[in-house]
Protein backbone atom coordinates (compact mmCIF):
# COMPACT_ATOMS: atom_id res chain seq x y z
CA UNK A 1 0.00 0.00 0.00
CA UNK A 2 2.72 2.28 0.94
CA UNK A 3 4.51 1.14 -2.56
CA UNK A 4 1.17 2.22 -4.34
CA UNK A 5 1.18 5.68 -2.45
CA UNK A 6 4.61 6.68 -3.39
CA UNK A 7 4.29 6.04 -7.13
CA UNK A 8 0.85 7.77 -7.16
CA UNK A 9 3.03 11.20 -5.49
CA UNK A 10 5.75 10.61 -7.93
CA UNK A 11 3.37 10.51 -10.47
CA UNK A 12 1.59 13.67 -9.37
CA UNK A 13 4.40 15.51 -8.88
CA UNK A 14 5.59 14.64 -12.93
CA UNK A 15 2.51 15.76 -14.19
CA UNK A 16 2.44 19.19 -11.72
CA UNK A 17 5.88 19.42 -13.14
CA UNK A 18 4.82 19.00 -17.08
CA UNK A 19 2.16 21.39 -16.79
CA UNK A 20 4.03 24.27 -14.99
CA UNK A 21 6.52 23.93 -17.91
CA UNK A 22 3.81 23.93 -20.26
CA UNK A 23 2.09 27.53 -18.76
CA UNK A 24 5.95 28.95 -18.73
CA UNK A 25 6.37 28.10 -22.42
CA UNK A 26 3.01 29.40 -23.74
CA UNK A 27 3.12 32.77 -21.71
CA UNK A 28 6.61 33.36 -21.64
CA UNK A 29 6.32 36.57 -23.64
CA UNK A 30 4.06 38.23 -20.71
CA UNK A 31 6.41 36.86 -18.20
CA UNK A 32 9.50 38.38 -20.00
CA UNK A 33 7.25 41.82 -20.02
CA UNK A 34 6.54 41.45 -16.25
CA UNK A 35 9.78 41.04 -15.43
CA UNK A 36 11.68 43.52 -17.85
CA UNK A 37 9.11 46.08 -15.91
CA UNK A 38 10.15 44.88 -12.42
CA UNK A 39 13.53 44.89 -13.42
CA UNK A 40 13.82 48.75 -14.75
CA UNK A 41 10.98 49.58 -11.44
CA UNK A 42 13.91 48.01 -9.31
CA UNK A 43 16.99 50.44 -11.28
CA UNK A 44 18.44 47.76 -12.98
CA UNK A 45 17.93 49.42 -16.37
CA UNK A 46 20.15 52.83 -15.08
CA UNK A 47 22.88 50.09 -13.05
CA UNK A 48 23.46 48.54 -16.61
CA UNK A 49 23.82 51.77 -18.62
CA UNK A 50 26.15 52.69 -15.37
CA UNK A 51 28.26 49.19 -15.82
CA UNK A 52 28.63 49.57 -19.57
CA UNK A 53 29.72 53.18 -19.00
CA UNK A 54 32.38 51.97 -16.30
CA UNK A 55 33.37 49.50 -18.74
CA UNK A 56 34.24 51.86 -21.73
CA UNK A 57 35.80 54.06 -19.86
CA UNK A 58 38.25 51.62 -17.15
CA UNK A 59 38.07 48.26 -18.85
CA UNK A 60 41.36 49.01 -21.42
CA UNK A 61 43.32 49.66 -18.44
CA UNK A 62 42.12 46.95 -16.20
CA UNK A 63 42.87 44.61 -19.33
CA UNK A 64 46.32 45.89 -19.84
CA UNK A 65 47.23 45.58 -16.06
CA UNK A 66 45.79 42.09 -15.76
CA UNK A 67 47.89 41.51 -19.00
CA UNK A 68 51.07 42.78 -17.26
CA UNK A 69 50.59 40.88 -14.05
CA UNK A 70 49.79 37.63 -15.88
CA UNK A 71 53.05 38.10 -18.02
CA UNK A 72 55.37 38.91 -14.93
CA UNK A 73 53.46 35.77 -13.28
CA UNK A 74 54.83 33.56 -16.07
CA UNK A 75 57.96 35.13 -16.31
CA UNK A 76 58.58 34.11 -12.76
CA UNK A 77 57.63 30.96 -12.82
CA UNK A 78 60.30 29.62 -15.08
CA UNK A 79 63.02 30.50 -12.50
CA UNK A 80 60.95 29.12 -10.07
CA UNK A 81 60.70 25.95 -11.45
CA UNK A 82 63.87 25.42 -12.75
CA UNK A 83 65.08 26.20 -8.74
CA UNK A 84 62.51 23.67 -7.60
CA UNK A 85 63.58 20.65 -9.64
CA UNK A 86 67.09 21.16 -8.86
CA UNK A 87 65.72 20.55 -5.12
CA UNK A 88 64.01 18.01 -6.03
CA UNK A 89 66.92 16.58 -7.75
CA UNK A 90 69.22 16.99 -4.83
CA UNK A 91 66.56 15.60 -2.30
CA UNK A 92 66.06 12.88 -4.06
CA UNK A 93 70.05 12.25 -4.59
CA UNK A 94 70.74 12.55 -1.11
CA UNK A 95 68.09 10.58 0.10
CA UNK A 96 69.66 7.60 -2.10
CA UNK A 97 72.55 8.12 -0.16
CA UNK A 98 71.04 8.43 3.11
CA UNK A 99 69.77 4.70 2.32
CA UNK A 100 73.04 3.61 1.55
CA UNK A 101 74.54 4.81 4.57
CA UNK A 102 72.04 2.93 6.27
CA UNK A 103 72.37 0.09 4.54
CA UNK A 104 76.00 -0.29 5.29
CA UNK A 105 75.27 0.40 9.43
CA UNK A 106 72.24 -1.64 9.35
CA UNK A 107 72.90 -4.80 7.13
CA UNK A 108 69.46 -6.88 7.59
CA UNK A 109 70.69 -9.68 5.52
CA UNK A 110 70.64 -13.20 8.24
CA UNK A 111 73.87 -14.79 7.33
CA UNK A 112 74.94 -17.91 8.92
CA UNK A 113 76.22 -17.44 12.67
CA UNK A 114 78.19 -20.49 13.02
CA UNK A 115 80.65 -22.68 12.16
CA UNK A 116 81.46 -26.31 12.62
CA UNK A 117 84.77 -25.75 13.87
CA UNK A 118 83.44 -22.49 15.97
CA UNK A 119 83.23 -21.68 19.58
CA UNK A 120 79.17 -22.07 19.13
CA UNK A 121 76.58 -24.13 20.87
CA UNK A 122 75.89 -26.84 18.20
CA UNK A 123 72.16 -27.70 19.49
CA UNK A 124 71.34 -23.90 19.17
CA UNK A 125 73.00 -23.23 15.79
CA UNK A 126 70.85 -25.83 14.46
CA UNK A 127 67.57 -23.64 15.99
CA UNK A 128 69.43 -20.91 14.47
CA UNK A 129 69.45 -22.52 11.35
CA UNK A 130 65.79 -23.20 11.46
CA UNK A 131 65.69 -19.53 12.27
CA UNK A 132 67.08 -18.74 8.99
CA UNK A 133 64.97 -20.75 6.96
CA UNK A 134 61.66 -19.46 8.19
CA UNK A 135 63.12 -15.60 7.60
CA UNK A 136 64.08 -16.33 4.01
CA UNK A 137 60.55 -17.24 3.51
CA UNK A 138 58.40 -14.94 1.49
CA UNK A 139 55.81 -16.00 4.23
CA UNK A 140 54.51 -13.60 6.58
CA UNK A 141 53.82 -16.49 9.11
CA UNK A 142 57.38 -17.94 9.02
CA UNK A 143 58.66 -14.65 9.67
CA UNK A 144 56.65 -14.38 12.78
CA UNK A 145 57.83 -17.74 13.33
CA UNK A 146 61.58 -16.61 13.60
CA UNK A 147 61.11 -14.02 15.92
CA UNK A 148 59.34 -16.63 17.87
CA UNK A 149 61.11 -19.15 17.91
CA UNK A 150 64.40 -16.82 18.50
CA UNK A 151 62.69 -15.65 21.58
CA UNK A 152 62.58 -19.17 22.41
CA UNK A 153 66.66 -19.77 22.15
CA UNK A 154 66.71 -16.18 24.10
CA UNK A 155 65.09 -17.59 27.28
CA UNK A 156 67.22 -20.63 27.08
CA UNK A 157 70.66 -18.36 26.77
CA UNK A 158 69.36 -16.17 29.85
CA UNK A 159 68.67 -19.09 31.96
CA UNK A 160 71.82 -21.38 30.47
CA UNK A 161 73.99 -17.61 31.99
CA UNK A 162 72.33 -18.12 35.62
CA UNK A 163 69.64 -15.20 35.21
CA UNK A 164 66.16 -16.32 37.37
CA UNK A 165 62.68 -15.38 36.87
CA UNK A 166 58.99 -16.01 35.42
CA UNK A 167 59.71 -15.44 31.84
CA UNK A 168 61.86 -13.59 29.50
CA UNK A 169 61.18 -10.10 30.68
CA UNK A 170 61.85 -10.76 34.48
CA UNK A 171 65.19 -12.40 33.74
CA UNK A 172 66.10 -9.63 31.59
CA UNK A 173 65.50 -7.05 34.34
CA UNK A 174 67.70 -9.05 36.70
CA UNK A 175 70.76 -8.24 33.84
CA UNK A 176 73.67 -5.73 35.72
CA UNK A 177 74.57 -2.79 33.98
CA UNK A 178 77.96 -3.99 31.68
CA UNK A 179 77.36 -7.45 31.91
CA UNK A 180 75.38 -7.95 29.01
CA UNK A 181 76.24 -5.32 25.88
CA UNK A 182 73.11 -6.80 23.80
CA UNK A 183 70.88 -6.08 26.50
CA UNK A 184 68.93 -3.36 24.53
CA UNK A 185 68.59 -5.59 21.68
CA UNK A 186 67.14 -8.22 23.86
CA UNK A 187 64.52 -5.87 24.99
CA UNK A 188 63.64 -4.17 22.04
CA UNK A 189 63.39 -7.91 19.66
CA UNK A 190 61.15 -9.61 22.69
CA UNK A 191 58.59 -6.08 22.87
CA UNK A 192 58.24 -7.24 19.45
CA UNK A 193 57.80 -10.86 20.31
CA UNK A 194 55.11 -10.20 22.84
CA UNK A 195 53.28 -7.53 20.26
CA UNK A 196 52.87 -11.06 17.80
CA UNK A 197 51.64 -13.31 20.45
CA UNK A 198 49.45 -10.66 21.74
CA UNK A 199 48.06 -9.51 18.03
CA UNK A 200 48.53 -12.65 15.72
CA UNK A 201 48.34 -12.34 11.97
CA UNK A 202 46.92 -8.86 13.04
CA UNK A 203 50.04 -7.38 14.07
CA UNK A 204 51.73 -5.68 10.55
CA UNK A 205 55.22 -7.67 10.37
CA UNK A 206 57.35 -6.32 7.25
CA UNK A 207 60.28 -8.52 5.66
CA UNK A 208 62.47 -5.46 7.10
CA UNK A 209 60.88 -5.54 10.66
CA UNK A 210 61.20 -9.01 10.72
CA UNK A 211 65.34 -9.28 9.82
CA UNK A 212 66.05 -6.32 11.78
CA UNK A 213 64.30 -8.08 15.05
CA UNK A 214 65.90 -11.11 13.89
CA UNK A 215 69.20 -9.67 14.08
CA UNK A 216 69.05 -8.25 17.23
CA UNK A 217 68.39 -11.59 18.80
CA UNK A 218 71.56 -12.66 16.69
CA UNK A 219 73.99 -10.30 18.24
CA UNK A 220 72.99 -11.75 21.58
CA UNK A 221 73.68 -15.08 21.07
CA UNK A 222 76.60 -14.20 19.43
CA UNK A 223 78.03 -11.60 22.63
CA UNK A 224 77.82 -15.50 24.73
CA UNK A 225 79.04 -17.79 21.55
CA UNK A 226 75.93 -19.60 21.44
CA UNK A 227 75.94 -19.83 17.67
Amino acid sequence: MKDKKKEAEVVGFEIGFLVLIIFIVAGWSSIYSYLQTVFDALGGHSTTVQLVAYQNTYGPTITSIFKNLIGFIVGLSFPVSLFLLIAIIYCVEQTKHIRKKEEEKYDLKVEPAYEADGNGNKVLADRWGKVQAHISSENPSDWRQAIMDCDIMLEDVLTTLGYQGEGIGEKLKRVEKGDMETVRDAWDAHMVRNKIAHSGSDFQLTKYEANRVVNQYKKVFEEFYYI
